[in-house]
């Protein structure tokens, strides 16, 4: 048999297709929503280590260092298969979808942090003598030339998330990785799981190279 024959073996890539695609539906879902919610919190976490009490601060700042330094594999395994033991079940979607979550928090956070403290103090000061309230000088003149600077960084964050969905196939999510992987087992070929790095490659090479035109972008914009 030849290599082709064995890694590219077209006819069982057609045959396994349908299964690769359901998987790809389940990681597409679970990265976009990992996304999001990481962002989100990430926002708020910079916002409370900025602005908050200092007791607020203190915590967010270990939560941010706890999460940014455990890995993510180890996160979703305690997530799956040890908190069954304190009487909280999560199914394969769900422990995935908040480890995933946690981590790109903490990283969003230190992103948008580093945005926020970007901006001139000029900016803040300006907001003060427009009488401007503290939401109003975030949400109208702070958040908008920050977001500017964290676009590259945040989107850099956005692939990682979607790469790291692959580890979601060791809690029995039916993901991506773990549908090519029962493929392979079913047909005894590569092929799925070459067809399952094609896809990937599909996917994320296209952002890796807006990540790139971002940042030529935003070098060119401080010219």
């Amino acid at each position: 048999m030849s290599v082709f024959e064995t890694f590219l073996n077209w006819d069982v890539f057609v045959r396994v297709l349908p299964l690769l695609l359901s998987g790809l539906w389940v990681t597409f879902t679970l990265g976009l929503l990992a996304i999001v919610l990481g962002f989100a919190g990430g926002l708020l976490l910079a916002l409370l280590r900025l602005y908050a009490p200092t007791p607020f601060r203190q915590i967010t700042v270990a939560f941010i260092d706890v999460f940014r330094a455990i890995p993510i594999l180890v996160l979703l395994v305690v997530t799956y298969y040890a908190l069954p033991f304190l009487g909280i079940r999560l199914s394969p979607f769900a422990a995935a979808a908040s480890s995933l979550s946690l981590v790109s928090a903490a990283y969003s956070a230190e992103i948008f942090r580093a945005g926020i403290q970007a901006v001139a103090r000029g900016q803040f000061e300006a907001a003060k003598a427009l009488s401007l309230s503290p939401f109003r000088t975030m949400t109208d003149v702070v958040l908008p030339q920050a977001i500017r600077v964290v676009i590259p960084p945040i989107t850099s964050n956005a692939i990682n998330v979607m790469k790291d969905t692959a580890l979601a196939s060791v809690v029995a999510m039916p993901d991506l990785l773990k549908q090519a992987t029962q493929a392979q087992a079913l047909t005894a070929n590569p092929t799925p799981l070459i067809g399952a790095a094609v896809i990937y490659l599909a996917i994320l090479l296209p952002l890796v190279r807006l990540v790139a035109l971002l940042e030529k972008r935003m070098a060119a914009g401080h010219r």
